[in-house]
């Protein structure tokens, strides 16, 4: 069972339909119980860090979090679900993060003529082999809408970058853990394919 996670602050069943649309369903679920039951999770999450955090903290789910993780459960966040993971964010003050990897979120502070947030389709570049990208080229194109991104404070957990402005980090993997900084469910082919990659990692 692959169970998405709901904190009020996603758009959980664009997500969910595109699980279907690769032959997989998957629950939406608030309930710590289910989400400690499921093989894997998924992390969704659109808008501020700190509000992300404190409502993920008060629905009880972070130790779910922790716990499937240090399980080596298959785990995939997206975008805020992929930020929340880190130390610390420095979105809005500073706001501990899950501390689950080492390192910050950022803003953009970018040159003249880049907006902030970015928006929009980019190129991503695969640093690592990873199963998650398995069939899909390096410099295939994904959907973000952010205005902070990660800094791991190790190398090795990027995956993949893009460039806006400069490079950044678009995705980390390490074992079974993954997330996105771009929105695989807003990214047509590409993104299903990453999905369905997800969705039938070996357990």
């Amino acid at each position: 069972m692959i169970a998405i996670i709901n904190y009020d602050m996603a758009n959980l069943r664009s997500v969910q339909k595109a699980f279907e649309q690769v032959g997989h369903s998957a629950i939406i679920t608030s309930d710590p119980m289910e989400v400690s039951a499921a093989e894997r999770i998924v992390l969704p999450g659109v808008g501020a860090c700190d509000d992300a955090l404190s409502a993920v903290r008060a629905r009880k789910l972070d130790e779910p979090i922790r716990e499937a993780i240090a399980a080596n459960k298959p785990f995939l966040g997206i975008c805020l679900g992929l930020q929340m993971l880190f130390e610390r964010s420095y979105e809005n003050g500073v706001h501990e993060g899950l501390g689950i990897l080492p390192g910050e979120v950022v803003k953009f502070h970018l040159p003249a003529g880049f907006k902030v947030p970015h928006m929009g389709w980019n190129q991503v570049r695969q640093r690592v082999d990873s199963p998650l990208m398995a069939g899909i080229e390096s410099g295939a194109h994904f959907y973000f809408v952010h205005s902070y991104y990660v800094v791991p404070r190790e190398e090795s957990l990027i995956a993949t970058t893009a460039d806006y402005g400069g490079e950044f980090c678009a995705s980390i993997a390490r074992e079974n853990l993954f997330a996105t900084q771009f929105h695989p469910e807003k990214s047509q082919a590409n993104g299903l394919r990453l999905l369905k990659n997800f969705a039938e990692l070996p357990l």
